[in-house]
């Protein structure tokens, strides 16, 4: 009988460790996806929610610490505008209008900052499963349909809201403006026939707004951790 309840004993405390093993990784990255809205913003729309269009995004997200993370995000929707839509009569389109609806790719690298350490406790002390951030980074825009396609950089700033939902399961809500060095999004290249200087100057942009949802992969050891920089 003793054998037994020493038996018993050594597998529960077996098993009580490899749980105390478990709940001592981290993960250094996290893969998953997100789904919302893009809209348009330029000459021919200057509302942010007006024509908004579905979209699709893969996201790959490293994470440097409690607080900083890099991320790869790659999206694909639509983007649509009509010039009689803006109030603003433009030369030569009150006769001709300019209606679009154009599929739109974006691949981009961020920088995420969290304002408070995010994590689930057991990794470190004094982390939150909930964290408010702010973002931005460098991407490629590609647009295109049957009568006209762009490339051109983006430089997307946004903020968001992340929160754990388990010990690997994250969820996040966040809006993005992509701010890019393009005129011809919309295929129109200054309506006004003004020519203008300036990165920024007379360039479309859109916004984004979306939900995540990803998956923490690659643990690593606490310990091992921290003798890492």
């Amino acid at each position: 009988m003793k054998k037994i309840i020493l038996f018993i004993i050594l597998i529960a405390s077996s098993v009580i460790e490899g749980s105390a093993q478990e709940d001592d990784y981290e993960y250094k990255m996290e893969i998953g996806c997100g789904t919302g809205l893009v809209a348009y913003e330029g000459d021919f729309n200057s509302d942010i929610t007006k024509n908004m269009q579905p979209m699709a995004s893969v996201i790959a997200r490293r994470v440097l610490n409690p607080r900083m993370a890099l991320r790869l995000n790659v999206s694909y929707g639509r983007i649509k505008g009509n010039s009689q839509n803006v109030g603003t009569s433009y030369p030569g389109m009150d006769a001709n209008p300019v209606s679009f609806s154009k599929s739109i790719m974006d691949a981009g690298l961020r920088y995420e900052y969290n304002f408070l350490p995010y994590g689930t406790g057991r990794e470190y002390r004094g982390v939150f499963r909930f964290t408010p951030y702010i973002t931005m980074g460098l991407g490629a825009t590609s647009v295109s349909c049957d009568e006209s396609s762009a490339f051109t950089m983006n430089v997307p700033l946004g903020a968001g809201v992340k929160y754990k939902v388990g010990q690997r399961l994250n969820i996040g809500l966040e809006c993005a403006m992509h701010f890019s060095l393009s005129d011809k999004l919309d295929g129109v290249k200054d309506p006004y026939g003004i020519e203008s200087t300036g990165i920024f100057k007379n360039a479309d942009c859109y916004s984004a707004l979306q939900f995540t949802l990803t998956y923490d992969i690659m643990p690593k050891c606490k310990t091992c951790n921290n003798n890492d920089d």
